[in-house]
């Protein structure tokens, strides 16, 4: 993991608005957790896991693309064709902040693993990697996000890519009621717009309602996500 951050520059990574990291890190020796179900003609779950070393470090586990198909009842794999992303995956995740003063910051983190897989022979090495540049206005009430991504064809679905990615976290009543949204450039499955409403059940537990709209085909659906980062 170390490796693939030194050599390449990076959605569902680190603790994330949507699907585009927010470059914050967890708090020394805590754990965040976050919990994504996306909805449309099938279901798709996305957990990252992640804790915080210090010194503006974090590391983790996601475990993505868990897809349902409900017209079938099951759990479906891909391990055969780019034309979609790898499913489902499981990946270590790693992030270090550098502070520049005047509430920017950059990010640099990405993850990196395999497709989980039956079949003898058909585990694939998937990356995603990314450098993010961030700005927090009145003490975190609001941020933005602006960076650059790279991604194995395996994990996007399409075609490999190098691409940008920004989003926004807006406290319009400050950890009650948040405006979010992020989007991911490239046409291939990570490629989306989301935009929701963040509600904050407790402070360490925000509740996150979106709409999000592929790059691609133009397809939408329902995001649900669930976060928790202990104070």
């Amino acid at each position: 993991m170390l490796l693939a951050l030194g050599t390449c520059l990076p959605v569902l990574a680190q603790e994330s608005y949507f699907n585009v990291p927010e470059s914050d890190v967890a708090e020394k020796h805590k754990f965040t957790v976050q919990q994504q179900f996306n909805f449309q003609d099938f279901y798709r779950s996305l957990t990252t896991v992640d804790y915080g070393l210090g010194k503006d470090w974090e590391i983790g586990a996601n475990l993505l693309n868990l897809d349902y198909y409900p017209q079938t009842r099951s759990f479906q794999r891909n391990d055969s064709t780019t034309e979609n992303a790898y499913s489902p995956l499981l990946l270590l995740n790693s992030q270090k902040i550098f502070k520049l003063g005047h509430d920017f910051h950059v990010g640099l983190g990405g993850q990196a693993g395999f497709n989980l897989t039956p079949q003898t022979g058909q585990q694939k090495f998937v990356h995603y990697v990314y450098a993010n540049l961030n700005k927090s206005f009145r003490d975190d009430h609001y941020k933005v996000t602006a960076g650059i991504y790279n991604g194995h064809v395996r994990y996007l679905g399409g075609s490999q890519a190098v691409g940008f990615q920004a989003g926004f976290d807006a406290g319009i009543f400050y950890q009650k009621l948040h405006l979010l949204g992020d989007w991911i450039s490239g046409q291939h499955d990570v490629g989306q717009l989301g935009l929701g409403l963040e509600i904050y059940l407790t402070k360490s537990l925000p509740l996150a309602l979106g709409w999000q709209r592929n790059n691609q085909d133009g397809s939408s659906g329902l995001i649900v996500q669930l976060t928790y980062s202990p104070e």
